[in-house]
């Protein structure tokens, strides 16, 4: 992703002159908006007049913005509408009726009460693909509870997952995955409901939870026990108690071995070839069967030599591994450097940013044409877009309709 100044709005990226109308806040909406308007999108981030998303006021801030809201609403256009009022609810409407797609995260039931529901918008937008993302899902008796990030990891077995048993206490991730799991899928889900409509003509309704993404995302690697319908897997042998993150005289590493040929390039660097006669390891199966044993010996050898030591070691002989991070080291290490994953900018507030560019690369180049927007920066130019005069946009300022 290249970088361009606030205000450029030249198209770029394969979803240019794709336009999305924005009603979520927090992460999970606003985070999967973001991948879209990176990629082109016109994304117009539909916000409350008085303090807008609620992310604006976290911690972490630089002359009013907070980095999590600038890093999840650059190259979006912030326009203040009180929903609660009947002049709000039809601005959207108007802005929508111009879009290809509306997204919103509220709790069921919420748009309903507001006017925006599927039906109402599809009333004015016909072909708009329609985007619901809730914590729960429309129906059961949780689809109703408020949610956050480590209601679902409990609630999923996430947490189970990360302890390793049933029987351990079990423990969050230290990121919000269920939140950025359900960002990614959401932007796909939409692309793929674009693709839909050019094939079919008809946009469409679509239905996401947090709950559902997060089992999606677990079943294929972590719930081989629940897999065979009538059938149960030992609970110890479900999964390791043992991480691969490994110590070594003067720090952390990590290196995973699958196959035979990695396992015996291990014996190697490691300098334990009767490993290879030790019949609890001799096929990928024993191996999996027996890892809390094997990785406790791997364990007690790399303590005996340093990191850079055991990284020569490890790749010569073909080993996949690599050395443990901090933060900062992270943005500094060469490969990382050499992705060009991380870019600068210059933000007309909040100064210069380093950020992560778009992941996937594309042939239609991407560019940051604008960062995070001040709240209802763009209210003018969208209400134009609109064919609102200036004195209607005067009218509707003053009346506290929009900030």
């Amino acid at each position: 992703m290249s970088t361009a100044s606030n205000g450029a709005k030249e198209p770029h990226g394969p979803l240019a002159g794709i336009r999305i109308i924005d009603l979520t806040s927090m992460l999970s909406g606003p985070w999967a908006t973001m991948i879209l308007a990176d990629q082109g999108a016109d994304v117009i981030k539909v916000e409350e007049p008085r303090q807008g998303d609620h992310t604006r006021s976290y911690g972490n801030r630089r002359n009013g913005f907070s980095a999590s809201f600038l890093n999840l609403n650059r190259n979006k256009r912030s326009v203040a509408i009180d929903l609660k009022t009947p002049q709000g609810v039809d601005l959207v409407k108007r802005l929508a009726a111009g879009a290809d797609v509306l997204v919103q995260n509220f709790r069921p039931g919420v748009v309903e009460r507001l006017g925006l529901d599927e039906a109402t918008i599809r009333k004015c937008a016909p072909g708009i693909v329609y985007v619901s993302i809730n914590g729960f899902g429309e129906t059961g008796p949780y689809a109703h509870k408020p949610v956050y990030d480590p209601i679902v990891q409990a609630f999923s077995g996430l947490t189970t997952v990360q302890a390793g048993s049933d029987q351990q206490r079990p423990r969050l991730i230290r990121t919000v995955l269920p939140d950025k799991l359900t960002a990614v899928t959401a932007a796909q889900a939409i692309a793929a409901a674009l693709v839909g409509r050019l094939k079919t003509g008809r946009g469409q309704h679509v239905r996401l939870s947090m709950l559902d993404a997060v089992l999606a995302f677990l079943w294929a690697s972590d719930m081989g026990a629940q897999t065979y319908v009538g059938e149960k897997v030992n609970q110890r042998t479900a999964a390791s108690f043992i991480d691969l993150i490994y110590e070594t005289r003067d720090g952390f590493m990590t290196a995973a071995v699958m196959t035979n040929k990695e396992w015996a390039a291990l014996t190697r660097a490691l300098e334990r070839p009767d490993w290879l006669e030790d019949q609890r390891f001799t096929t990928p199966a024993l191996r999996d069967q027996n890892i809390d044993a094997r990785l406790q010996m791997t364990q007690d050898v790399l303590k005996t030599r340093t990191t850079e030591e055991w990284l020569e070691r490890l790749e010569t002989e073909g080993v996949p591994c690599a050395p443990v991070l901090t933060r900062d080291q992270v943005i500094a290490h060469p490969q990382i450097l050499a992705s060009g994953i991380l870019i600068e900018s210059d933000h007309p507030v909040a100064g210069r940013l380093r950020q992560t560019r778009t992941a996937a690369r594309f042939e239609t180049p991407t560019v940051l044409r604008y960062g995070a927007p001040r709240l209802g920066e763009h209210n003018g130019e969208v209400f134009a877009e609109l064919g609102l005069s200036e004195t209607e946009i005067a009218t509707l300022r003053s009346q506290g309709i929009c900030g």
